[in-house]
Formats: C-alpha cells, sequence, structure tokens
C-alpha cells in the first residue's frame, strides 16, 4: 500500500508539475492507494468553493482512507519526535509525524513532497518513494 501525503495531493490537484505527480499519474491504475484521514482533513480545509470542496472530496473516497488516531499512535509519534530531535533534527508538524509514524507501523510506503519525511526514512525506517 502506498500511502499518499497531503503535499502530493496538493500538487496534483493544482496541476503541478513534480516527480511526485508524475509518479502517482502513472502509477494510479497499477498501484494500490490511500491516504490518511489527517491528509484527507488537510486537502479539504484548504478548499474555497463549495463545488470543488464537494468534487474533491468525492474524488478522494474512492481510496482507502486509514484512521491515524489513538494512543499507541499518539505515543508512537512522540517518541520519533523525541528521538528524531535529539538526533538534531525537528519536525515542523505534528501531523507529519502522525503520518510518517503510522507508515512505519503498518509497513506502508509514503509517496511526499515534503523534506520533514526523511530524517524519517533516513533513522527510523520510514519507507518511501523517491520517483
Amino acid at each position: 500500500m502506498v500511502i499518499v501525503d497531503t503535499s502530493v495531493w496538493i500538487d496534483y490537484l493544482g496541476n503541478q508539475d513534480t516527480p511526485q505527480v508524475r509518479w502517482l499519474e502513472n502509477k494510479l491504475e497499477q498501484q494500490k492507494m490511500g491516504l490518511t484521514d489527517l491528509s484527507l482533513c488537510e486537502i479539504l480545509q484548504g478548499i474555497r468553493r463549495q463545488s470543488d470542496y464537494l468534487a474533491t472530496r468525492d474524488a478522494l473516497l474512492e481510496y482507502e482512507i486509514f484512521p491515524t488516531g489513538g494512543t499507541e499512535l499518539a505515543i508512537a509519534a512522540a517518541q520519533n519526535y523525541r528521538q528524531l530531535r535529539a538526533d538534531g533534527y525537528t519536525v515542523r508538524t505534528t501531523i507529519d509525524c502522525l503520518i510518517a509514524t503510522f507508515c512505519i507501523h503498518n509497513g506502508f510506503i509514503l509517496l511526499h513532497n515534503d523534506r520533514d519525511f526523511e530524517p524519517f526514512a533516513e533513522h527510523l525506517g520510514l519507507q518511501v518513494i523517491h520517483p
């Protein structure tokens, strides 16, 4: 399973030409894709027009949406943040910590365009796609 991060969905929906968007477009029919409930929220809250919101919501709901809450994940994400901080890396958002930790715990691969995930890959075993 490939979890597509908010950073890639926003570029994809905005018709940006990035390596991650090209990878996504090439693999949509071949690879099982999903997203977290946190990414779904981040994407939808940024849409201004109601018609765009509804169309985007309906399109994204075609993919598997994974819940990321819970005490166990919160504690694991906090520990990962603390470990990276002790190693000299500061992750900018709690949501990125939760998404990375979710992927690590479930053995999912992450497609992203966000530098905050790289320390998770380099130091904590997060599997990422580098198109």
